[in-house]
């Protein structure tokens, strides 16, 4: 069991880097650099050691830290002044990353008490099309907010319709519809802002939303009726809830500081941007400035915070593999991605496919979005929403509730490539170098 595990991963990994070991004369197992095979071996105790993934993630960015420091290096230099470079080209996306995960976390207690989520009920529809109504909410939701963002809102109101009994089929829609809602939008994901600041057109994007919209028939049908037969929605819940204005009020707040930061600064002063992490610090300074007038649950900072580790570790892990080039711009490579973002960060694949150029940009959004729904890890807004829902931590578990998050991510990329066909983008610029071994440094995914 342990071994197929191991060598899926590994396969998945590999899938379209495989020849990177050649690029950069690094040692090889079995034609794989090893360092995959190191990666591999952190996703698979990740898989397997739920109880302890925060310190399986910190012993795999330790060993392969330790591994390029010893033997092959960083694009940036050799040893320890290479690695610290490396993770001076990182710094502004990882504080960007955990000022949002801590800061959202804070934001959804804020939602929660406001008793908005409580009130709800009383005008979702009594059966199983309220679960698929809420996940549409969260999909629309997140073409306009951050993705996260919306995830959590959406976990939030899922935890009090259904009495905090929340099947994990489910929990990996609300993911889902998070991500896919997020992939048509520039202002939805980080992988799409990105796309945005490089200079491609946010018209590009939006033709995601006709694989996303199948995408969420399919995964949002099959939730429904898991949660249904798990938990339905109460008729009496919420009857004697009331909505504290005042906290909806911070909520907007913050949220409108996050999308205000990400609009303004990281699109007319993307170089500004890149030396400051802007965007987590905004939400920061909005949730002080609002304490006085309804103080904030505090106390889910520290297991927050080990969330965020783990995510930051894992994140901090994909920067330092050898993925300097990619294959061919093509529908198969753009819908082999979306099964590599599962288990490796979207935002170096992004930043490579800009800097390669050639793809669909629509087509490449859908499947780097939508495809880390697939593992509880694969997604910041998974890993957000998994801070508050601890059963989604076992890969296993994850796929067996969710299977049809994959399922849905097949059909709506295929009726994409149906209905508008892959239209390739030749480069919208001239060929330029990201900072070498890190990704343009953004983060709201």
């Amino acid at each position: 069991m342990h071994r197929r595990w191991f060598w899926t991963i590994v396969g998945v990994l590999a899938a379209f880097p495989a020849h990177a070991a050649s690029t950069l004369g690094g040692p090889t197992l079995l034609g794989i650099p090893v360092d995959f095979v190191l990666f591999a071996l952190t996703l698979l105790g990740v898989a397997l050691l739920h109880r302890h993934t925060l310190w399986v993630a910190v012993s795999g960015l330790v060993a392969i830290s330790l591994y390029k420091i010893g033997f092959t290096g960083f694009n940036e230099g050799a040893g320890v002044s290479g690695w610290l470079a490396h993770m001076h080209h990182e710094w502004v996306v990882l504080t960007n990353l955990l000022g949002l995960l801590l800061g959202f976390a804070v934001l959804a207690r804020q939602f929660e008490d406001s008793g908005v989520p409580q009130v709800l009920p009383r005008f979702l529809p009594d059966d199983w099309k309220g679960a698929f109504v809420l996940l549409a909410m969260v999909f629309v939701l997140s073409a306009f907010l951050d993705n996260i963002a919306a995830a959590l809102i959406g976990g939030t109101v899922a935890a009090s319709v259904f009495k905090r009994r929340v099947h994990i089929g489910y929990l990996a829609a609300i993911v889902a519809a998070s991500n896919a809602g997020g992939s048509g939008s520039v202002v939805g994901d980080t992988t799409t802002t990105m796309m945005w600041i490089d200079g491609v057109s946010p018209l590009d994007v939006t033709h995601a939303y006709v694989a996303a919209a199948v995408a969420l028939v399919i995964f949002g049908l099959v939730a429904a009726r898991q949660q249904q037969a798990y938990q339905p929605i109460q008729k009496d819940a919420g009857a004697n809830a009331r909505v504290d204005w005042t906290r909806v009020g911070i909520v907007v707040w913050i949220l409108a500081a996050a999308i205000a930061t990400n609009v303004f600064v990281n699109t007319q002063y993307p170089q500004v941007s890149d030396a400051f992490p802007f965007l987590g610090a905004a939400v920061w300074l909005a949730i002080v400035l609002a304490a006085p007038v309804r103080k904030p649950e505090w106390s889910l900072l520290p297991e927050a915070l080990q969330g965020s580790v783990f995510l930051l570790a894992l994140v901090t892990c994909a920067s330092m593999m050898p993925v300097e080039e990619l294959p061919a711009a093509s529908w198969q490579s753009a819908f082999g991605l979306g099964f590599v973002s599962a288990v490796f960060d979207n935002i170096p694949l992004t930043a490579l496919a800009l800097t390669q150029g050639g793809y669909d940009w629509g087509v490449l959004a859908y499947a780097v979005g939508f495809g880390g729904s697939m593992i509880w890890f694969g997604s910041t807004a998974g890993v957000a929403l998994s801070n508050q829902n601890p059963q989604p931590k076992t890969v296993g578990a994850w796929l067996k509730g969710g299977w049809h998050i994959a399922v849905a991510y097949s059909a709506g990329f295929f009726v994409m490539l149906a209905v508008v066909g892959w239209q390739p983008h030749p480069p919208h610029k001239a060929a330029q170098a990201y900072p070498p071994g890190g990704a343009a440094q953004i983060m709201d995914r």
